[in-house]
């Protein structure tokens, strides 16, 4: 069973009461599928709120160790999460993730691979390299800033940029240098559709 839809109706409601949220770039979001979402990684509310404007479902990588808990397990498997092990060359997850892309779906990826507790990007990982040159997908650059931190009722600002073809990225996977001047590239592409944060403390 999909939660998917139900799971995207009851979260979107959950970030309007939450956060004001900002939509910016709406034009640059495509009707369907097969190809790359990136996006910088604040916080854990980042996958609710890409799910609310994009209308193809949105799958993501996310650590193995989010599965222990049997309760969540269950219901992240069914929001159609892929379990990847991080640090050990899980090419399974990276098939599994490339083959969504190729059949059409959305393949959403943090390229910093862990949150930013303070907004300050963080050095981006392969895996949107890695992908993009297996599928010959395009990237859509995203971005997410919270004013005044992440917190009751912060000002959200969502910014979606031009699809980046996957030409430009030109990427060579069997090359580490050319897979992290693309990793760098996009990633670039998103922190300039950033916000610069507020000094926050305390932030979670």
């Amino acid at each position: 069973m999909n939660l998917y839809p139900l799971g995207r109706a009851a979260t979107g409601l959950l970030v309007r009461i939450v956060f004001r949220i900002k939509h910016e770039g709406l034009e640059n979001i495509p009707p369907d599928g097969g190809y790359i979402l990136a996006c910088n990684h604040r916080s854990n509310f980042d996958p609710l709120i890409i799910a609310q404007n994009i209308p193809v479902q949105v799958r993501y990588l996310a650590k193995m160790e989010l599965l222990k808990n049997p309760v969540a397990g269950f219901i992240i498997r069914r929001l159609g999460i892929i379990p990847i092990k991080r640090g050990e060359g899980d090419n399974s997850a990276i098939e599994t993730a490339g083959q969504i892309v190729k059949d059409g779906g959305v393949l959403g990826v943090f390229p910093e691979g862990s949150r930013s507790k303070d907004g300050v990007p963080l050095r981006p990982r392969s895996g949107v390299a890695v992908i993009a040159g297996q599928t010959g997908a395009d990237v859509l650059p995203m971005a997410i800033t919270y004013r005044k931190g992440v917190r009751f009722g912060s000002t959200v600002t969502v910014r979606y940029g031009p699809m980046i073809p996957n030409s430009e990225i030109g990427v060579d996977t069997s090359s580490p240098a050319s897979l992290r001047q693309a990793s760098k590239f996009v990633m670039d592409k998103i922190i300039s559709l950033m916000d610069p944060p507020d000094p926050v403390d305390g932030d979670s």
